[in-house]
């Protein structure tokens, strides 16, 4: 099974994916989460590399970048991370296009899959400027997942027929973090999407608890869950690991019901 289709796999049910920064509070703690949210109910999981300019996040994963990049995390040593990880599940990462070109695309691509990474997102690289680095994610056999938002309209079918591994649906308008009340326009993206392919969809940016993930898994195929994961880590740092599991617990447990 090749990483595409092991992505794919994960959807055989209502997928839960976390999300977690990179280095934040430390690497050990980043391995441990990981294992931590496989045996708490996730079917994937989303590893951000911590960057400078997140323009796409808010102010909590933006605090987990600092944190990170202030204690010395690094693209290769999250790849070394990464590879000293034993689970069953897709590892996904998620970054900018700056850091990727920085450290030269082919290289990147190969790293990925040689320290066991199934998918790359990166919500900055415009659908349409995809295709230098899709040529090495083709070559490699790495998904390069799609993303569609509120303002996506009339490209949502071009995208989606073209998209591979899962769509990221994202929720709302600006920049990631916790929401008490999630866009409504979604479901009509996924419908969208419905009508033109078999893709999976997952719902990211914003959910925040068991309640809204309940309510987006009505109708998406998965649930992806950042900042209100990575607030807990902010709070407890390297304490952090049983909170996570009772959180990410509580979100597996619910949406699979």
């Amino acid at each position: 099974m090749n990483n595409i289709e092991k992505i794919r796999a994960t959807f055989s049910h209502k997928a839960f994916i976390p999300f977690i920064t990179g280095g934040d509070p430390d690497l050990e703690t980043t391995r441990k989460l990981i294992n931590t949210l496989a045996e708490s109910g996730a079917d994937l999981i989303e590893i951000g590399i911590p960057f400078s300019d997140p323009v796409a996040e808010g102010p909590v994963i933006e605090a987990a970048d600092e944190r990170a990049l202030s204690g010395g995390c690094t693209v290769d040593k999250i790849f070394e991370m990464i590879k000293g990880v034993d689970v069953k599940i897709p590892i996904l990462l998620m970054t900018y296009y700056n850091p990727i070109f920085g450290y030269g695309s082919e290289r990147f691509v190969e790293n990925c899959v040689n320290s066991g990474v199934s998918g790359l997102i990166v919500p900055d690289l415009p659908f349409d400027e995809r295709e230098e680095l899709k040529l090495y994610t083709d070559r490699a056999g790495l998904a390069l997942i799609s993303l569609i938002a509120p303002t996506s309209g009339g490209r949502i079918p071009v995208i989606a027929k073209a998209s591979e591994g899962f769509l990221y649906c994202v929720s709302s308008l600006g920049v990631t973090g916790t929401r008490s009340k999630i866009g409504g326009n979604i479901t009509e993206m996924v419908k969208a999407v419905r009508e033109v392919s078999d893709i999976p969809c997952a719902v990211g940016f914003g959910v925040s608890d068991a309640v809204q993930a309940k309510e987006m898994s009505k109708f998406a195929d998965g649930v992806i869950v950042g900042s209100a994961i990575v607030k807990i880590c902010a709070k407890y740092g390297r304490d952090c690991i049983p909170y996570v599991e009772k959180f990410a617990k509580s979100i597996a447990e619910i949406i699979k019901l």
